[in-house]
Order: structure tokens, then C-alpha cells, then sequence
């Protein structure tokens, strides 16, 4: 990794600032004063800057309680997005959602600047169940289980969705497990065998559980068992 790099993602200072700063004689490598931005370092080298080592960045992983009307995007003309609600957090605009919930779906969300982690849960070929609670405005009929079990065929779709599991709550909730994520999947399901979708909350992702302590818009560091659960 290129040092200017290192020490913007370890201080949070942007590249630019660390080269004005580097030419004031303020950065040493393994004990050697360093000038050169470009210089690549791994994370076993020593790096003090003013007079204080920094520790290598190391990736985030967050998990959120997405809150409705908020939108998983980095930027949006509209609307309050996901990373706009990381206040506390160093360097948000670093940070990307992995995958996305529609704007009135409430519940978790996790948050990243790791890409290559991000895509191996999102990847379709792995299959990561995704749980959500539904709440529907007819009565879900018993039928609904083995229909979404089977596979339902979607308008515009090609092929039928694949088999998801559909646990009953009550006439009108259901906890519903996918392990793809079409386009409004859960909502075109649901109206595919001629019901309407008036809640959505995703409360699970593989073994990890939404915190039920986290507010709407609330969110928190992934624990080190959870980070293992998902793949870290």
C-alpha cells in the first residue's frame, strides 16, 4: 500500500493534507524519515506520524438499523442515505453498503469498506440467507408455504425464484427466508400469488441477528463471532 494511503485510511486526513504534512519532516518508516508519498509499506512497517506511531488501518464492519425513507446509497439528491447517518464514524464516504434495502424496508443493513468481503456476501453463488419480516395486507394462506418453496414465477422473469423458506406468524406476518435478491423480491413474491406487501423488516442475515438494542438509524462495530458468521 502506497504510505499516503496508509496514513489518510489510519488518520482520516485526506492524501493531499498527508503530503503537505510529510515535507515538514513529520513521518518516519522503520526509524527512517520519508518524503515520498508513492513509497509502498507493508503492514509489518513501523510508521510514526508527529511523533506518534499509527496504527495500520485495518477494515470496517458495521451492522445498522436502517431506518424507512433513508436510502442505501453513498450520495442521493432526495433522500437521507445510509452513510449519512454514520455520524461518529472516520472517512464515511469510504464506507459503502453491502447490498441494498428498498427505501420503506427497515432493519439490517451491514456497512463496509471491504470490498472484496462485501461481494462474497452479496454473491448470488453463495447463496447468504437473508430472513424478513412481512406484514401483508390479505391473510396469508398456508398454500404460500410450499408455493415459495417450489419457486414462484415473477413478472418479467425468466426463471421461477429460487426456493425460500416461509414461516407463518399470524394471518397477516410471516418471517420469509431468500438466499438471491431480485428487484423488490419480497414485494413481487408476495403479489405474484395476489397479495401486497404493507411492512418489511430484515432482521437476519446468515446466523447474525439484528441487534434489537440499535435504534432506527443506530448502528454498531460487527462482534468478532459475528464477523466469523459472515465470512471476515
Amino acid at each position: 500500500m502506497r504510505l499516503d494511503k496508509y496514513l489518510s485510511q489510519a488518520t482520516g486526513l485526506s492524501r493531499k493534507e498527508v503530503k503537505r504534512l510529510m515535507h515538514k519532516n513529520t513521518v518516519t518508516v522503520n526509524g527512517e524519515l520519508v518524503r515520498d508519498p508513492s513509497l509502498h509499506i507493508s503492514l509489518d512497517d513501523n510508521v510514526v506520524f508527529n511523533d506518534g506511531e499509527v496504527a495500520a488501518p485495518t477494515p470496517r464492519y458495521l451492522m445498522m438499523n436502517k431506518p424507512e425513507g433513508v436510502v442505501c446509497a453513498n450520495d442521493d439528491p432526495l433522500h437521507p442515505t445510509v452513510i449519512s447517518l454514520l455520524y461518529d464514524e472516520p472517512r464515511p464516504d469510504s464506507l459503502h453498503t453491502v447490498g441494498r434495502l428498498d427505501i420503506d424496508t427497515t432493519g439490517l443493513i451491514l456497512i463496509t469498506d471491504d470490498g472484496q468481503w462485501s461481494h462474497r456476501v452479496t454473491a448470488p453463488k453463495h447463496k447468504m440467507p437473508k430472513r424478513y419480516h412481512v406484514t401483508t395486507v390479505d391473510p396469508i394462506p398456508e398454500s404460500a408455504i410450499d408455493d415459495f418453496a417450489q419457486g414462484v414465477q415473477l413478472h418479467n422473469e425468466p426463471q421461477p425464484t429460487k426456493p425460500a423458506s416461509l414461516v407463518i406468524i399470524n394471518e397477516h406476518e410471516a418471517f420469509l427466508t431468500l438466499t438471491e435478491g431480485k428487484y423488490h423480491q419480497v414485494k413481487r413474491m408476495f403479489a405474484a400469488i395476489g397479495n401486497k406487501v404493507e411492512a418489511l423488516h430484515r432482521d437476519a442475515i446468515a446466523d447474525v441477528l439484528l441487534d434489537d438494542t440499535l435504534a432506527p438509524g443506530e448502528y454498531r462495530e460487527l462482534t468478532q463471532q459475528e464477523q466469523e458468521l459472515l465470512g471476515v
